[in-house]
């Protein structure tokens, strides 16, 4: 859907760092409640667009797997763009628990900071980018800068090579299933830990 990236509150990361993805998972790992049952990751974007086709990417892998337990809106099959994303926003709030909304898009930036992943506390704005008025979403906002912002943006997302999104998506895939991984092999290690102690006693 193509947010705009403004906050000055975030972490920037490049997608070909080295080790990028176990330092992303280390930050979810802070950010991101797994323990939380109604944790849900939007994946806004569309794949009739090769630039804005990161969040139908990794919707898509992320629901692909098979032990991850939470809800993924947005895939390459059933896309979260700006023709549903009001209905969708709408029937989040409307539910008696609260989701925690993880919303992933992607984003226009400077020209030296394509390829490079952004994650802010608080809501994206999608569709910001390209000037439309779409509602925000999101608790935690995960941003993959794809191309240059500030002039022709529609073009310039239709002439995105898909090699970087489909790159960067990987990586952020990798990261979220790493994050998940090691909060259940930290649970697992905290029941050990209090059946050590309740045994010592």
């Amino acid at each position: 859907m193509f947010a705009y990236s403004s906050h000055l509150h975030s972490e920037d990361f490049s997608y070909q760092d080295s080790g990028v993805a176990w330092r992303l998972s280390s930050l979810f790992l802070q950010l991101i409640p797994f323990e939380k049952p109604n944790l849900t990751f939007c994946c806004i974007g569309t794949d009739r667009s090769t630039g804005d086709a990161l969040g139908p990417l990794i919707g898509t892998w992320l629901r692909d797997h098979p032990t991850f337990p939470y809800e993924v809106i947005g895939t390459l099959q059933q896309p979260l763009h700006a023709l549903n994303l009001q209905q969708t926003v709408e029937s989040l709030q409307a539910r008696t628990l609260s989701p925690y909304v993880v919303a992933i898009d992607a984003c226009l930036g400077k020209v030296e900071k394509i390829g490079h992943i952004v994650i802010e506390k608080g809501p994206l704005f999608p569709g910001k980018a390209v000037k439309k008025e779409l509602p925000p979403i999101g608790d935690l906002s995960i941003k993959g800068i794809v191309n240059v912002g500030g002039f022709q943006e529609y073009t310039v997302l239709q002439n995105t090579r898909l090699q970087l999104p489909y790159d960067m998506g990987k990586v952020l895939s990798r990261a979220l299933l790493l994050a998940w991984q090691r909060y259940q092999m930290k649970m697992v290690r905290n029941s050990h830990d209090d059946g050590y102690h309740e045994n010592a006693w």
